[in-house]
């Protein structure tokens, strides 16, 4: 059995150091919608139309423990002398408590230094009562029990941070026990042990070194097998009139710390109590001296616990989250907001948080952006230009006035050609339109399908505008290696282009492919995930001068067979990359 509770040790050992490389689990906060029972509900209270956010879909933990189990009893126990293992499986009702059903299974033993003579009064002693004879107890005890527990911890309740690492928390709970226990009573020849008065005679039992001594001598006399089995209370429960069935209450306290999202460590102590009086074997000192207290097991363990399930899915087990979390966000970002001020110095009708120039002279006309207008866009503002619309391509006097003499067929011409490009230009939506953005979910170049609504948008724009080429850039957030994410964000745009290409016919040399990786982050020093999800996007427009198709970089598949179906299919299947 040494060499079982050896290996399980070295089980515990490599699992923790497997999970040392993994995510802190503290880097990841926020619950997504998918992860709640209720998505709509928890999508409209982050719209600001309901009053609560769902209640989060979490995992089961799944636990193994081993550790020190002793019995506290009549009889002195060994330290150490004991086993105990087992299994629990925990389930969070909310954030503070949570149930737990937990089952042990343990074998301890003990060896009493006092010589016990006349209290041996059961059935199991009589070759030593029958002459008279003396005996120092020992015994070895196999336990279990299933109990079902209610845990309290505390350790997520925090106005801090936004994750715990650590957890306290304790558990009482009400199962059912069973122990056999035998006794070290007769020698190899079936005999009773002599010699043993003498061994107490020899040394004193009122002191530490006195017992220790006679533990010694007792145990070079008594062979270590436990071949007798114990006195069992008649009329009691039994299952098969051999196995004893007690009521077991248990009380644990115990702490925890988070390896991972998915693991963690604990260290438990826990009491068993029952009313039994026979776990160590023994349940008189004496003939006269009855033992009036039941014996107590404790066992002290170390607990992995397990969290099962599919993160994408559910979080991690309540009693891991601060339930504050959210509403500490919200409230910060409630005090990022800037204080609406109405002022408007110049009296131009733009309030000084959006005017551009705020000594704007009064009466002057202005433009959305609070600065005066200049309708001839020959740099003398209207309310100085004494002559508001000048032809176009002269030169303008400080008065605004334009600089000529003669007009010959040439200038008419210039002039003619100005208008009608600025016609053009005026009535023609091609270059001055706004194009979305689309955003990926971590790790993955797949196109996600809330935004086929936003590429069919763009697919209309581009068709209207057949002369016009468009830069499609792609971006990752800044978690992974910059040469990863050069790669991925590769991908994601080399993806968006094949969709518009097979979808709706669009001519791809009408696409220059760019990325960006890391290096033009729309929230800079994100932490938080929806921070990051703003990051993870392919942005669309107008190519400008100098921009030029990128090569694909080093690290990014070919993915242009895959990353498409047929044009006649209604879905866009994307690669999954190994970047963010």
């Amino acid at each position: 059995m040494t060499n079982r509770i050896n290996y399980l040790f070295f089980v515990l050992l490599l699992v923790v150091s497997s999970v040392s490389a993994q995510k802190d689990a503290t880097l990841t906060t926020g619950v997504t919608d998918e992860q709640t029972v209720n998505a709509e509900q928890n999508k409209s209270w982050r719209m600001g139309q309901s009053s609560y956010s769902a209640k989060p879909k979490n995992a089961w933990e799944l636990g193994v423990h081993v550790g020190h189990f002793f019995i506290d009893g009549d009889v002195d126990t060994k330290f150490p002398g004991g086993y105990g293992l087992g299994l629990h499986l925990r389930k969070a009702i909310h954030y503070v408590f949570s149930v737990r059903a937990d089952f042990m299974y343990g074998s301890a033993k003990g060896l009493d230094p006092q010589l016990w003579n006349s209290g041996l009064v059961e059935d199991v002693y009589t070759p030593y009562n029958s002459v008279g004879a003396s005996w120092f107890p020992s015994y070895k005890t196999n336990y279990g029990y299933l109990a079902f527990q209610g845990v309290l911890n505390i350790g997520n309740l925090l106005f801090h941070k936004d994750r715990n690492k650590w957890n306290w928390y304790t558990a009482v709970g009400v199962g059912l026990s069973s122990h056999s226990t035998k006794l070290d009573l007769l020698n190899g020849n079936n005999a009773i042990y002599t010699g043993l008065e003498a061994i107490e005679a020899a040394n004193d039992f009122n002191t530490k070194a006195g017992r220790k001594d006679i533990k010694e001598a007792v145990g070079n006399i008594y062979d270590g097998e436990y071949e007798t089995s114990s006195w069992k209370k008649a009329g009691i429960f039994r299952l098969g009139d051999e196995t004893n069935v007690h009521v077991v209450f248990t009380a644990s306290m115990g702490i925890s710390r988070k390896l991972s999202n998915r693991f963690n460590l604990g260290l438990e102590h826990q009491l068993n109590l029952s009313d039994n009086d026979a776990l160590d074997g023994i349940r008189f000192r004496t003939g006269l001296d009855q033992s009036t207290s039941n014996d107590i097991s404790h066992y002290t363990n170390l607990r992995l616990g397990i969290n099962l399930g599919n993160f994408d899915k559910v979080t991690e087990p309540l009693y891991w989250l601060n339930p504050l979390d959210a509403q500490m966000n919200d409230i910060a970002a409630l005090k990022q907001r800037p204080i609406l001020d109405l002022t408007d110095t110049d009296s131009d009708g733009i309030i000084d948080m959006l005017d551009q120039e705020l000594d704007t002279p009064a009466g002057a006309p202005v433009d959305t952006r609070g600065i005066a207008l200049d309708s001839d866009g020959d740099g003398v503002a209207d309310y100085k230009d004494k002559e508001p619309y000048s032809p176009p391509g002269y030169v303008v006097d400080k008065d605004g006035v334009a600089n000529f003499e003669k007009l010959t067929t040439s200038d008419v011409n210039k002039a003619i050609d100005i208008k009608l490009a600025a016609y053009k230009a005026s009535n023609s939506d091609c270059g001055k339109w706004f194009l979305p953005m689309i955003h990926y979910d971590l790790d993955k170049a797949t196109i996600k399908p809330e935004f086929y609504g936003h590429l069919h948008h763009v697919a209309s724009v581009i068709k209207m505008c057949p002369d016009v080429c468009v830069a499609v850039v792609g971006h990752t957030d800044v978690r992974s290696s910059n040469n990863y994410n050069n790669a991925l964000s590769y991908n994601r745009a080399e993806n968006a282009i094949n969709y518009l290409v097979s979808q709706y016919g669009i001519d791809r040399s009408r696409f220059k492919i760019m990325y960006g990786g890391e290096d033009a982050p729309l929230v800079s020093n994100s932490k938080r995930d929806k921070e990051h999800y703003m990051n993870r996007r392919v942005e669309f427009r107008l190519c400008a001068d100098g921009d030029t198709e990128m090569p694909r970089p080093t690290g990014s598949s070919n993915n242009t067979s895959k990353g498409v179906k047929s044009t006649n299919s209604s879905r866009f299947i994307g690669n999954k990359n190994s970047g963010y």
